[in-house]
């Protein structure tokens, strides 16, 4: 794996943020915020994208035991109607920091949006989650989180194979949504079908 950068400044306690399920046809989309030791390495630690579902789960609870500060907020698929995708995501972002037990000096997220927290310094970093470890720490624990959400979710709704595709759109996934509609968990304001064949 990737050597991975602890932290983009060194002057302040540095929270990494990151976000899991932002393209997903259902379920909430997740965030995650982590604070991380000054010299936390793990061999194994890398964007949650590029690691085994086996990986993602052997590192949870490595991070967070290790981990000076962790927090996780999701946003429902009727928050994400009610605003978008993007919105919804950041203010995701924004309740993880609102739960870390230590208040950060600086934040570094994910990608290339984010709005200002707290007159708190920020840096977006595209691709961050594979170039800094609080960033890929928290990438891990809301993909993991979401993934939990998914797979209980599909309980309710097995139709639609969320316990393989996690709310993504798969071809499984799709030709479940023309046989059954759209159901509660899914996400309307993404036009997938027309409203006439949504179902609750």
């Amino acid at each position: 794996m990737s050597l991975l950068l602890n932290h983009f400044q060194s002057n302040l306690i540095e929270a990494g943020c990151d976000e899991a399920g932002r393209g997903c046809y259902a379920g909430p989309v997740f965030a995650a915020a982590v604070i991380l030791p000054p010299n936390f390495y793990h061999p194994l630690l890398n964007d949650s994208k590029k690691l085994t579902e086996k990986q993602r789960q052997t590192l949870e609870p490595i991070i967070k035991k290790s981990a000076i500060a962790w927090a996780i907020a999701s946003q429902t698929a009727a928050e994400i109607d009610a605003s978008n995708i993007l919105k919804a995501a950041i203010k995701c972002m924004h309740l993880a920091l609102d739960q870390l037990k230590k208040r950060p000096g600086f934040i570094a997220v994910d990608g290339n949006r984010f709005y200002p927290y707290k007159k708190i310094p920020h840096t977006t970093i595209v691709k961050g989650d594979g170039k800094y470890a609080h960033i890929a720490a928290a990438s891990i624990l809301a993909k993991t989180a979401r993934d939990a959400y998914m797979e209980k979710a599909h309980l309710q709704y097995p139709n639609y194979g969320w316990d393989k595709n996690k709310g993504y759109g798969t071809a499984i996934h799709r030709a479940a949504i023309e046989t059954h509609g759209l159901c509660f968990e899914h996400r309307k304001s993404f036009n997938i079908l027309p409203p006439q064949l949504t179902i609750l």
